[in-house]
């Protein structure tokens, strides 16, 4: 997704990782489209393996997925960036930007094996935390219907938070208001909301120029 006006303010969408990419989705195109009346261009690039990608997504890796987000941000122009959830661990370094209610590797496994571990009790399948994660470090497994590979689900498990770099701020759920989007049980959109990042976001970058 691109609302590309050639101008000076351009900002690159990181968006969450895996199930929360599809419930966030809609907020961070309404975000952009804010931004786009307001001046600002942005770019909401699909990770390798996600989406409009044809690469199979079991075979990628967390670091394959932040050489990626480093060349959509060069290829993009992007003068700033903002990851939401997950997407925090791919931040290039080096651009200002914001990140909304960020997660280390951890927490995005933690809420997808829980699910898993929900499901596999309801199918009346025995498993635990334990088997799943040594299930995922050696061959990969399916969480929430999304295939990930050992060498990700490696790297997920052990990935901290990069530094919050001088320039970058945190946009925290009370900034946002609401119910946290990547709560609700399906994909869904306050525009009250979208307004708000949109409104944190342009005010800086219109001082920025």
């Amino acid at each position: 997704m691109v609302f590309d006006g050639g101008r000076t303010a351009r900002l690159m969408v990181i968006p969450p990782l895996f199930e929360e990419a599809n419930k966030l989705r809609h907020t961070l195109v309404e975000v952009m489209r804010r931004l786009d009346v307001a001046g600002i261009d942005g770019v909401l690039p699909d990770l390798p393996g996600c989406n409009e990608s044809l690469a199979p997504l079991a075979e990628q890796t967390l670091d394959g997925w932040r050489t990626a987000a480093r060349a959509a941000a060069e290829h993009f122009h992007a003068t700033a960036v903002l990851t939401v959830r997950g997407g925090a661990l791919l931040r290039p370094a080096g651009l200002p930007g914001w990140d909304y209610a960020p997660q280390d590797g951890g927490e995005v496994l933690r809420s997808m094996v829980r699910a898993r571990l929900i499901a596999s009790k309801e199918a009346g399948a025995q498993e635990t935390r334990e088997d799943i994660e040594a299930l995922g470090c050696t061959q990969g497994a399916t969480l929430a219907g999304w295939q990930i590979g050992p060498h990700m689900f490696a790297a997920l498990k052990a990935a901290e938070l990069p530094p919050r770099e001088d320039g970058v701020a945190l946009i925290d759920q009370e900034a946002v208001g609401g119910r946290p989007p990547w709560l609700r049980a399906e994909p869904d959109y306050d525009p009250a909301q979208a307004d708000a990042i949109a409104a944190i976001i342009a005010v800086a970058m219109r001082q920025a120029e």
